[in-house]
């Protein structure tokens, strides 16, 4: 049996980078989950991830798709426990991910959907070059907002270690955002507290200290790992700065509602089975 786990086991890294954009790519087109890439990528080469990733997005781009934000995903002890990885990612959040004020997240365009409460900001400065610190980092956010993110993984079953979710573009799925917008200035990030329900039943909570212990500390990794990247992050982007809670999973026609102090709620409702149906 070939062991994965090492970089060094990536022969050709062009052509494993195309060769896992290719299966990532064509799962989501033919709406069918596929085999981990982790087989081309090796299991710990984040950086040949990252590049998966980025051509992924290129690819959407040229199709029309806008970058919008970010999201940094696996923030909480609890959801790393969950999907088996051990440190926060980043993925790149596109103007057709936004569902805030459909009628319905489309299920269609969904594979294995899961819903996680989260604090969006979103930033009145740009946040590159030197000197990237939490108090530049909390200068820079215009305002934040209670947001829902829905995960989704291309690869069947969640089988997934750091290079799969992280090709994959962090497993990002679709993202909505509440109508509440607060200055920092009127709460604490850590403090808050989340509760998310599902079909009217309590299915996950916590509070910001299960954000990397905080939040804003989130946003300053993803600052400083997007400027290593040569992509920083601009002002007027949303950033999804990562579960406060468990992963709840929203199969077609699920209703979800997040409550989160000091931001107030936010839902979404699944669209069924027979209107995803009806929209193909």
């Amino acid at each position: 049996m070939t062991d994965v786990s090492k970089p060094a086991a990536v022969a050709d890294r062009g052509s494993a980078v195309a060769g896992a954009a290719g299966r990532l790519s064509r799962a989501l087109r033919d709406r069918r989950p596929c085999s981990p890439v982790r087989d081309l990528l090796g299991a710990t080469d984040i950086g040949l991830a990252y590049a998966v990733q980025r051509r992924l997005i290129d690819d959407r781009i040229a199709l029309g798709a806008r970058v919008v934000g970010r999201k940094i995903g696996l923030t909480s002890a609890a959801v790393q426990r969950q999907v088996g990885v051990d440190r926060p990612d980043f993925g790149v959040l596109l103007d057709d991910m936004d569902a805030t004020g459909l009628p319905a997240v489309p299920s269609e365009r969904l594979l294995q959907p899961r819903a996680e409460a989260e604090i969006a900001f979103v930033l009145a400065d740009d946040l590159d070059g030197d000197g990237l610190d939490l108090p530049r980092v909390r200068a820079a956010v215009g305002h934040a907002v209670a947001a829902l993110e829905i995960v989704d993984s291309r690869v069947a079953d969640w089988d997934i270690a750091i290079t799969d979710t992280v090709a994959d573009n962090a497993s990002s799925g679709m993202f909505v955002l509440g109508e509440q917008r607060v200055s920092l200035r009127d709460f604490e990030p850590k403090d808050v507290t989340m509760r998310l329900y599902a079909d009217g039943v309590l299915a996950s909570e916590g509070d910001g200290s299960a954000c990397l212990g905080d939040p804003l500390e989130a946003l300053l990794w993803l600052a400083r790992t997007a400027r290593e990247y040569g992509d920083p992050l601009r002002a007027g982007q949303v950033v999804l700065s990562g579960a406060l809670g468990p992963l709840v999973p929203t199969p077609p026609g699920t209703a979800v509602r997040a409550e989160i102090s000091g931001l107030g709620t936010v839902a979404a409702r699944f669209s069924a089975l027979k209107e995803s149906e009806d929209q193909e």
